[in-house]
């Protein structure tokens, strides 16, 4: 597994981390020794980077990720959680008090005096151009609180105004097959301001795994099912904003380019991973096979040729998807 640079931080963190949402919620339920495995499975496959919130599973998911950790002293984990979705996204609700109560729970879910990495959870764009955001940010920094922080972001535009904020160690924004347009300015910009790349939903909700077709269901708790056109929330974070019917088409064109001995998932995790300036792709998984086989893709970034890939996530994205995509993502 490669470890890459954490951006200015010092640390480093696997090309393949683990996203946890689903251990939290909104994916079917999860049992915590399922999600106990998932974790374990990980580590054991060199993954070194947990990205979690505190809003999964209203502090689940960051529970569990505490309690695992706590009986591995020594264990190398980065833990990247998110804050400021407990309160509607309002600009007026991202204060330092509210910043250092968001902290403080989440300190206390994990167990941990200070947080290795927080990220504002795709907030309203004027937070991010506010530099009373970024100042709260320090200080809690300087208070020992959390050791670097970062933005999640929905839009290419919110991730170069993250960039540009001198502090921010990393910017989260999804990323994959189905969603090309960070490769033409995010990418090279945070590569040159030395900014870490998450690349979260690589899958788009699983289209990407070339297991779904158009007959397949969610449960009715799953945002598969409640948020395919952004009922509750952005709907880029489902299929990555894509039609269901339309990506699972997409999807069968991309797996007849993937190389031989390998899958549409392992491919499109090592193609996001091959991209210049990703720092960790990070997919989540709800059981060990999936754990498994997503931290397997790392491999894949020494030993296959990814260009014939390459080259048809450009036609299928160019021919079919991207009419699909709203401008602003």
């Amino acid at each position: 597994m490669q470890q890459r640079a954490l951006g200015r931080t010092g640390r480093s963190v696997s090309a393949i981390g683990l996203g946890t949402w689903q251990l939290g919620a909104d994916w079917g339920a999860v049992t915590e020794e399922d999600a106990t495995a998932v974790l374990a499975t990980s580590v054991e496959h060199g993954v070194t980077l947990f990205d979690t919130a505190d809003v999964y599973g209203d502090g689940r998911s960051e529970s569990i990720i505490g309690r695992f950790l706590a009986a591995r002293p020594g264990h190398g984990i980065t833990v990247a959680t998110k804050m400021g979705r407990r309160l509607a996204q309002e600009p007026e609700n991202y204060t330092p008090e509210n910043f250092r109560a968001w902290t403080d729970r989440s300190r206390a879910n994990l167990g941990v005096d200070t947080l290795d990495l927080v990220q504002l959870h795709c907030p309203p764009t004027a937070v991010i151009e506010d530099d009373a955001t970024f100042d709260a940010l320090d200080a809690l920094v300087a208070d020992g609180a959390i050791a670097a922080y970062g933005v999640s972001v929905e839009t290419t535009a919110q991730a170069l105004a993250a960039i540009s904020r001198p502090n921010v160690t990393n910017v989260q924004i999804i990323f994959n097959p189905f969603r090309l347009k960070p490769l033409d300015e995010v990418l090279p910009a945070a590569a040159a301001a030395g900014v870490a790349i998450f690349a979260r939903v690589p899958l788009a909700s699983g289209l990407l795994s070339g297991r779904y077709t158009a007959q397949t269901t969610f449960a009715a708790d799953d945002h598969r099912t409640y948020n395919r056109h952004g009922e509750a929330f952005d709907r880029g974070e489902t299929f990555s904003g894509v039609d269901f019917e339309t990506g699972i088409a997409a999807a069968a064109r991309l797996a007849e380019a993937v190389p031989a001995g390998t899958t549409l998932p392992a491919a499109t995790l090592a193609w996001i991973a091959a991209q210049p300036g990703v720092t960790s792709v990070i997919p989540g998984a709800r059981n060990v096979r999936q754990a498994e086989s997503n931290a397997a893709a790392a491999a894949l970034l020494d030993d296959v040729d990814l260009t014939a890939f390459d080259r048809a996530v450009h036609a299928v994205y160019d021919r079919d998807l991207r009419a699909a995509i709203h401008p602003h993502w």
